[in-house]
C-alpha cells in the first residue's frame, strides 16, 4: 500500500506478501511498435537492462510499462515466454488478441469443461460449438505453454519435412513444460491409413502415433485434438494412452444458449425490452458461433439505424448519440430472421422429451421410436418436424437413399454417425440400424421417427418393442380435416396445397391482366383515368378455386387407400389389439361402473385439432 512516509516510487507491504513474492528467472518482453519508430541499437542494452538491473521490479503477464532512456520513452508489454535478446515489436491492435481467454468466456459446456480439467482429450462436435476456444481457455487458466497446430499447416511439399514439423512442435512443447499441444482439424493430418492414397499421409499418422507414445509420463505435456469428423480419424489414435478421453461438444441447450448470449452481450448496451431468456428459447439449434453472429448482427442493426446522425469522418461520436444507442428486442428479432443455425443445416417426442421425470416416477424408460405409415402426401414428414419443433428438440432428417453408397462398409459408417457388394448392402444397413437403436444410451433423449408408404415390406425385427414399437397410421384427411388444411394452406396434404397454389396463380394472372388493361386505358385517356383510379387489394375469389379444381388431381387412388386400410386392420389383428380385458370392477355408490379416461367418447371429445 502507498504511504506518506515512503518515497514516491516505493510502496510499503507486509512480510506475508513479501515472503510470497517469487523471483522471476525468465521473462519475455515485447515493445509496442509505435513507440520505437526511429530507435536504433539494442533495446535490451539501452532500455531493459538498466530498468531491471538490481531493481527487483514486481511484474506479471499482461503488464504494460514505460521505460525512459536516451531522450525518449518506450512502452513494453510482459508476454511471459522465453526471453530473446532481439525483441519482436507487437502491434497495438494485436494487444486485444493477446488478452487471456478464460473459462468465463466459454458458455454452454459446463459438464465438458469439468472433464477437460482432468485429462487430455479429443474434442469432437459440430462446427462452431467452441472446441478451439475451450482449448485456449484451458491453456490460459492453467498457465501452461500453449502450442497450437492447425492440421493443414504441418503439410509440406518437401519429403520428410511434414514429419519434421511435427517433431519440432513436440520438442518445443517438452522444453516449455508444462504445456498443451492443441491439434486443430486433426482429421486432416491423421485420417484412416487404409483410406489414405498418398504415402505422406500414412507417414504423418505413424509419426504422430510414435510421438504420442514417446511422451514421458512426467513430461507434463498434454495433447488435445479437435475435429468435427471423429470417425475419420485413424482408430489407432483413439486407443487408451493416446486420445483416451473423447468429449462430445454438442449443440447447447436452452440454458447453455443463455450463458453464451450473456457472454456475447456483456459489453453491449441492451434496452429494457430485451429478454435474453426468450432469445435463448427462440434460438433452437444455434451453436456458439451462431449466437455470436446473432449478437453482432443485432448490434449492427442498431448502428445502421443511427447512421444518418453519425458523421463517419469525425474521430469521435457525440455523447448524446452514443447514449441513445441501445440494442432492442426488435434488433434481435430482425437478426434472427437473417441468421441460420448451423446445427439445423440438415434441417436440426412430446411426452418423453418434455416430461422424462414422469417415466422415471413409474420406473419405465421412454419409448425409443415410432413409425408413421400411410399414403404419400398425407403429412408424415411434416408431422415429424412439427413434433420436433413443439418439443424444441434437434431434428435431424435422414433420407433412406442417402445412406446407401457404393463403398463397402460406408453405409454402416453413415448410420453410425447419426445415432461392399450391392446385394448385401441392405442387410448390413438394417443390422447396423438395429444395433444403433439397441445401443442408444437410455440417459440420452434420442427419439427415432420412421416414415414410409410401404409398411408391408419393413423387416419385423425393426418393429419389435424397444425399437420402432409404436405404429401410427396417418390416413387421408376426412372432410373436416380437409377444411383445416385449406385454412392452413391459405396461411401455407399435398393435393390441397396444389389447389391453393393454382388458385393463387389464377388470381395473380388476373391481376396482371387488369394492370395491363388499366395502363392501356390510361394511355388512351389519361385525364379520365386520373379521376377514378382505384387499385383493389389482391384477392383470391371463388371463381379462381373453381377453375383450379378443374385441373386438380388425386395422388392416391381408391385401390391404394384400400390397401393401407387392410394393412392397418391386419396389423391390429396380428398384434391382438382390441381385446376386452378388464379387472373385476368395483361399483361406486350409484351402482354404476366408474368411467375410464380412455373411453372412445372421452378421447374423441378432448382430441386437439392438428391444424389449429
Amino acid at each position: 500500500m502507498a504511504d506518506n512516509e515512503c518515497e514516491e516510487p516505493k510502496i510499503r507491504m507486509n512480510k506475508v506478501v513479501r515472503a510470497n513474492l517469487r523471483y522471476g528467472k525468465k521473462v519475455h518482453i515485447l515493445p509496442i511498435d509505435d513507440t520505437i519508430e526511429g530507435v536504433t541499437g539494442s533495446l535490451f542494452d539501452a532500455y531493459l537492462k538498466p530498468y531491471f538491473a538490481e531493481a527487483y521490479r514486481p511484474v506479471r503477464k499482461g503488464d504494460l510499462f514505460l521505460v525512459q532512456g536516451m531522450m525518449r520513452s518506450i512502452e513494453f508489454k510482459i508476454i511471459e515466454t522465453d526471453p530473446d535478446e532481439y525483441c519482436i515489436p507487437v502491434k497495438r491492435e494485436d494487444e486485444e488478441r493477446l488478452e487471456d481467454v478464460g473459462y468465463d468466456d466459454v458458455g454452454g459446456v459446463r459438464k465438458q469443461m469439468a472433464q477437460i480439467r482432468e485429462l487430455g482429450i479429443l474434442l469432437y462436435g459440430p462446427p462452431g460449438t467452441g472446441k478451439t476456444l475451450i482449448a485456449r481457455a484451458v491453456a490460459n487458466e492453467t498457465g501452461a505453454f500453449f502450442f497450437s497446430i492447425n492440421g493443414p499447416e504441418i503439410m509440406s511439399k518437401m519429403a520428410g519435412e511434414s514429419e519434421s514439423n511435427l517433431r519440432k512442435a513436440f520438442e518445443e512443447a517438452e522444453k516449455n513444460a508444462p504445456s498443451i499441444i492443441f491439434i486443430d482439424e486433426i482429421d486432416s493430418i491423421a485420417p484412416k491409413r487404409e483410406k489414405t492414397h498418398g504415402e505422406v499421409g500414412r507417414r504423418i499418422v505413424s509419426q504422430l502415433l510414435t510421438l504420442m507414445d514417446g511422451l514421458k509420463s512426467r513430461a507434463h505435456v498434454i495433447v488435445m485434438g479437435a475435429t468435427n469428423r471423429p470417425n475419420s480419424i485413424d482408430p489407432a489414435l483413439r486407443r487408451f494412452g493416446r486420445f483416451d478421453r473423447e468429449i462430445d461438444i454438442g449443440v447447447p441447450d436452452e440454458v447453455g444458449r443463455l450463458e453464451v448470449l450473456r457472454i456475447h452481450t456483456k459489453r453491449m448496451k441492451l434496452a429494457d425490452d430485451v429478454d435474453l431468456e426468450r432469445v435463448a428459447k427462440d434460438t433452437h439449434g444455434f451453436v456458439g458461433a451462431d449466437l455470436a453472429a446473432l449478437s453482432t448482427e443485432a448490434a449492427l442493426q442498431c448502428i445502421r439505424e443511427k447512421m444518418d446522425v453519425i458523421d463517419l469522418e469525425d474521430d469521435t461520436i457525440d455523447a448524446e448519440v452514443l447514449n441513445s444507442m441501445a440494442v432492442t428486442n426488435e434488433h434481435f428479432q430482425t437478426a434472427l430472421s437473417s441468421t441460420n443455425p448451423s446445427a439445423l443445416r440438415e434441417t436440426t417426442i412430446k411426452l418423453p422429451v418434455e416430461h422424462p421425470e414422469m417415466f422415471e416416477k413409474f420406473g419405465m424408460s421412454p419409448s425409443k421410436g415410432v413409425l408413421f405409415y400411410g399414403p404419400p402426401g398425407c403429412g408424415k414428414t411434416l408431422l415429424a418436424k412439427a413434433i420436433a419443433n413443439e418439443c424444441q428438440a434437434n431434428f435431424i432428417s435422414i433420407k433412406g437413399p442417402e445412406l446407401l453408397t457404393m463403398w463397402f462398409g460406408e453405409s454402416e459408417a453413415n448410420r453410425g454417425n447419426s445415432v461392399g457388394d450391392a446385394g448385401g448392402a441392405g442387410d448390413r444397413v438394417l443390422n447396423q440400424l438395429l444395433t444403433e437403436m439397441d445401443g442408444m444410451n437410455a440417459k440420452k433423449t434420442v427419439f427415432v421417427i420412421g416414415a414410409t408408404n410401404r409398411p408391408d415390406i419393413i423387416d419385423p425385427a425393426l418393429l419389435r418393442p424397444g425399437r420402432l414399437d409404436q405404429l401410427i397410421y396417418i390416413p387421408l384427411p376426412d372432410e373436416a380435416s380437409r377444411l383445416q388444411i385449406f385454412k392452413a394452406c391459405l396461411r401455407n396434404g399435398a393435393d390441397i396445397t396444389e389447389i391453393c397454389q393454382r388458385a393463387c396463380k389464377y388470381a395473380i394472372r388476373e391481376d396482371i391482366e387488369k394492370d395491363i388493361e388499366r395502363q392501356r386505358r390510361k394511355n388512351e385517356n389519361s385525364e379520365a383515368m386520373e379521376e377514378d383510379e382505384t387499385d383493389e387489394g389482391p384477392e383470391i375469389k371463388p371463381v379462381h378455386f373453381e377453375e383450379s379444381m378443374k385441373h386438380a388431381r388425386r395422388s392416391v387412388s381408391d385401390a391404394d387407400i384400400k390397401k393401407y386400410q387392410v394393412f392397418a386392420q391386419t396389423l391390429q389383428q396380428s398384434r391382438g389389439f382390441g381385446s376386452e380385458f378388464r379387472f373385476p370392477q368395483t361399483e361406486n355408490n350409484g351402482g354404476e361402473a366408474a368411467p375410464t379416461p380412455f373411453s372412445s367418447a372421452t378421447v374423441a371429445g378432448e382430441e386437439d385439432d392438428l391444424y389449429d
